[in-house]
């Protein structure tokens, strides 16, 4: 299959545990029993948040961003370029490996299904019109909930209930600090192309301030639940913050954004045991 490996690097690899990360959590904090890692819908929606769903949120992102992404050298060589005349393929490849896990979300559950929902319709038009949040600053970060969907849909897929209403926003506020942040170095591109994101519109450092207000409040709405954890993951999120502040040069400050997916790869683990200890279930 020629197009295996542009598809796959479309799905950006590196990224994919911002969706399998939530969702390994959220099952974590809703399984019954341990055995429920070994069943059907465990696997099958983990396959899900792995390379399908990462070709829906970035291989849509792609499809409509080919103006900016021209004019931004990031996609020289670090992310690939999808020119015109690949959209087709990319469009029926999307459709191909996820409208299979909707169906079967449905099959599941109708809340399961509803919330898969929402995590296409985030992950869709925060790049497609006629929304393209994207382009609507506040609206660019707010939109990034997407990322916690995963987490969402494997608590009620295990559970049938949704998680509390603080812990979804708190993870929501994590998302968006992480939007606003990763905007920083597309700026000047951005500015060019005319696309106006919250990073635009703030500025750099406005911006970095805006993320550390984020972690701040996303540790504290979490801290009734996960107590020290959240407490320990907001410093080290705020350091990062502090430490972008202060770094002038470009390079330095994209160099930190490149760091992101290893330490919320660490977040993402402790966390998950964070998950698994506090679920009484798994130790019957």
């Amino acid at each position: 299959m020629p197009q295996l490996p542009f598809l796959i690097a479309i799905s950006r690899p590196r990224f994919w545990i911002y969706l399998f990360g939530p969702f390994l959590v959220g099952a974590a904090a809703a399984a019954s029993a341990v055995t429920e890692f070994y069943s059907i819908e465990f696997v099958l929606f983990a396959i899900c948040f792995s390379f399908p769903a990462n070709l829906l949120v970035y291989g849509i992102n792609d499809i409509f961003d080919y103006e900016t992404d021209r004019l931004n050298p990031k996609k020289a060589g670090y992310e690939l370029l999808v020119t015109p005349d690949r959209r087709k393929v990319l469009f029926a490849a999307i459709a191909l490996v996820n409208v299979p896990f909707l169906i079967a979300a449905f099959y599941f559950s109708a809340l399961a299904g509803a919330v898969m929902l929402s995590f296409w319709f985030l992950s869709i038009f925060y790049s497609a019109p006629p929304i393209r949040a994207k382009a609507i600053p506040i609206l660019d970060s707010t939109f990034n909930f997407l990322y916690i969907m995963p987490g969402v849909f494997a608590f009620v897929l295990f559970s049938n209930s949704l998680p509390a209403l603080d812990l979804i926003i708190a993870a929501g506020l994590w998302t968006m600090a992480m939007h606003a942040f990763s905007a920083v170095p597309d700026i000047e591109p951005d500015r060019s192309a005319g696309v106006a994101t919250i990073a635009t519109l703030l500025g750099r450092n406005k911006t970095i301030v805006f993320c550390l207000s984020l972690y701040i409040a996303a540790a504290a709405l979490a801290f009734p639940y996960l107590g020290p954890v959240a407490l320990t993951l907001g410093i080290a999120y705020a350091a990062m913050m502090f430490f972008a502040l202060f770094r002038r040069s470009s390079s330095s400050l994209f160099n930190i954004y490149r760091a992101f997916p290893l330490v919320n790869a660490a977040a993402g683990f402790v966390l998950f045991w964070a998950a698994v200890y506090l679920n009484p279930f798994l130790y019957r």
